[in-house]
């Protein structure tokens, strides 16, 4: 199955550059359809450049704090950002009710 996602260009570059090779979303019922062996198109929010990637693992956690105890920055986007900041920007998006209500889902991702 294909699903298709947005990001922001430095996080696009993140995981075009092959830093950031977790994705972190919401739980919510859109995400709850993917699975391993899934095509993921992300595509840039300012240029509208995409790649293709595959899912190879997903990650349940109750809320993005929990998530980010278990993985280095290096990973989850890049060692020019803290943990506090990326916590913060996935927080504009998706608030601590919604983490509460749904989860939160790391998704392992490898680029084709």
């Amino acid at each position: 199955m294909k699903h298709n996602m947005k990001l922001q260009p430095k996080y696009y570059n993140f995981m075009l550059n092959g830093t950031k090779r977790i994705e972190i979303r919401l739980n919510d019922e859109k995400r709850k359809n993917i699975n391993l062996g899934d095509t993921i198109i992300f595509t840039n929010t300012s240029t509208n450049e995409s790649f293709n990637t595959k899912v190879i693992g997903l990650l349940n956690y109750r809320a993005f704090e929990d998530m980010l105890k278990d993985f280095d920055m290096s990973i989850l986007a890049d060692k020019s950002i803290t943990k506090n900041e990326l916590i913060n920007v996935l927080e504009e998006f998706y608030s601590k009710e919604m983490q509460e209500k749904y989860g939160v889902l790391g998704i392992r991702i490898e680029l084709l």
